[in-house]
């Protein structure tokens, strides 16, 4: 199966709808929801988004709560370096 395009990428889905700067903000979200990120406690990538703000890392089975599109929310980043680590 050929691929669908190159320029738009993931918000290909929405064709002619919504207009440009809607559907970069939906990419960088569904880019940042979808990527891996560093577990707490093995603190290996692995991770994932199981619900909307529940993480689990598939190492060590760790799930968590966090943001709703990565597990740091910007505020809990700002306590973090304040606080000197969490």
């Amino acid at each position: 199966m050929a691929r669908r395009t190159k320029k738009v990428g993931r918000y290909g889905k929405f064709g002619a709808r919504y207009g440009l700067s809607v559907k970069k903000r939906i990419r960088s979200i569904e880019i940042k929801k979808s990527s891996k990120y560093h577990c707490p406690r093995c603190s290996k990538e692995n991770v994932r988004r199981v619900s909307t703000g529940i993480w689990q890392c598939r190492s060590c089975d760790l799930k968590f709560a966090g943001g709703a599109y990565s597990p740091k929310t910007p505020k809990h980043k700002m306590l973090e370096s304040k606080l000197g680590g969490i």
